[in-house]
């Protein structure tokens, strides 16, 4: 495999965000319905609305680096240009958190809905299936997966839609709910509200992962900041669409099982193989999803690694034919058979944690960009450091509403990279190694600072 070779700028606008929503997920909305409302009382559209603004605050920040620095390793190269070569380290090392574990969730959650669906084959058979079919995929290249991404993406919104269909099909049988009820009813708090929105603010997990593709996109300083906005944007307006509906199907927070709430209600308004058909779709949007995280989590492996920050000759290489990183595909689906030992909780509270503090510190390179640039240029301090600002306050308060657990396993990485810094920096010293492209554009080219 080459180590020199870089990766081939093939995908478009319209790619890049169906790459951003499949990341997503957005039958996640269908998921996690149940358990946003029992939190916030029956508003489920409401908290989505709050996590769509939150969201789209930090969504801005990352499009104006990518379009400052188009380049792949998403928040890591930002920290790494805008703040210093150490911190960008530890902001590398906190989004492998995310990327690591998030095909692992993806794969697992396939794994458990497959094996229920199909329980003649055991869990670790599915995983195995599911983990084998998108390595293939994302190894024979990224035209490859773009197609495979829009293809169970139409699929995928498809099923949606038709969901939404039956539903309102089912309201016009019934007596009608009040239309402002999932908004705000009698039982609603603010408090209620607010921990809902930062429940789901998890389904936006991914808009930023667009930016690990810059290197492969066209025209990236332009189609980069867009396809982020875009993908956090029309990822909210599913997301606060499809809860409003299914509020009006299921009034209030009160479900037998919260979990399972999208299933009670495929039966309720389609019946059994209704029921059935929407199963298969979550399947397949999961399957797109997985794809899409194992080819994002890729790329970041492969930046690192021809930085040198993580070993070259395994993680900085291409394959001569296919320009993809072979090497950290095959390792993230290795790694993703560890899922079988782990509970969907504590893998998912690993990517919270990472995911957050991450989105802070893009909106914090945003400041600084401002700060190291305002001599030579005239920069908008609302764009520039109000909206960024609150972005972080936002990212930091979502962080401090994660359980305990998760916040001491996070932190658990956190010291771990920091050894590892210090022994790869001779006791902070010196810089973590860094590799300079010839053919990367201006901007990307610019001095880590090292204070």
């Amino acid at each position: 495999m080459s180590s020199t070779s870089g990766l081939t700028a093939k995908l478009s606008l319209s790619a890049v965000v169906i790459f951003g929503l499949a990341y997503m997920s957005p039958a996640i909305v269908m998921l996690t319905f149940g358990v946003i409302a029992s939190t916030s009382a029956g508003t489920t559209p409401l908290a989505y609305v709050l996590a769509t603004i939150a969201m789209s605050l930090t969504a801005l920040s990352y499009g104006k680096m990518a379009r400052i620095i188009p380049a792949s390793g998403s928040a890591y190269t930002y920290a790494r240009k805008m703040i210093d070569s150490r911190v960008g380290f530890l902001v590398g090392w906190a989004i492998l958190l995310d990327y690591l574990f998030l095909p692992m969730v993806a794969w697992l959650i396939q794994a458990l809905y497959l094996n229920a669906q199909f329980p003649g084959i055991p869990m670790w058979g599915w995983l195995l299936v599911n983990v084998v079919a998108t390595t293939i995929v994302n190894v024979l290249g990224i035209v490859l997966a773009d197609r495979v991404n829009k293809t169970l993406m139409t699929l995928t919104i498809v099923g949606i839609i038709a969901f939404v269909v039956m539903c309102v099909k089912h309201l016009g049988t019934t007596a009608a709910t009040p239309a402002l009820d999932p908004i705000w009813n009698s039982a609603t708090t603010i408090g209620a509200v607010s921990a809902a929105a930062a429940i789901a603010a998890y389904s936006f997990l991914g808009f930023d992962a667009v930016s690990t593709l810059s290197e492969e996109t066209r025209d990236p300083k332009r189609n980069i900041p867009r396809a982020i906005l875009l993908t956090a944007l029309i990822g909210g307006a599913i997301f606060v669409s499809v809860s409003y509906v299914m509020q009006l199907v299921h009034p209030g927070g009160t479900f037998e099982d919260a979990s399972t709430a999208a299933y009670s209600m495929s039966l309720l308004v389609g019946g059994q193989g209704f029921a059935d058909l929407i199963n298969t779709v979550i399947i397949i949007g999961g399957f797109a999803s997985g794809l899409a995280i194992q080819a994002s989590s890729s790329r970041l492996l492969y930046v690192m690694g021809r930085d040198g920050v993580l070993p070259r000759r395994f993680f900085g290489r291409l394959h001569p034919r296919f320009k993809t990183p072979v090497l950290n595909l095959l390792l993230i689906g290795a790694a993703a058979m560890f899922a079988l030992n782990l509970s969907l909780d504590t893998a998912t509270s690993f990517i919270n944690f990472g995911a957050f503090l991450t989105f802070a510190m893009v909106n914090v390179c945003v400041i600084a960009y401002f700060i190291r640039e305002r001599k030579h240029g005239k920069r908008s301090v609302l764009g520039f450091v109000v909206v960024p600002a609150i972005g972080a306050v936002v990212d930091l308060y979502l962080l401090t509403q994660l359980s305990t657990t998760a916040i001491q396993l996070g932190l658990a990485w956190l010291t771990l990279g920091i050894i590892y810094l210090a022994v790869l920096t001779k006791g902070f010293r010196k810089a973590p190694p860094e590799m300079h492209l010839d053919a990367a554009p201006a901007e990307a080219r610019l001095p880590a600072p090292t204070h």
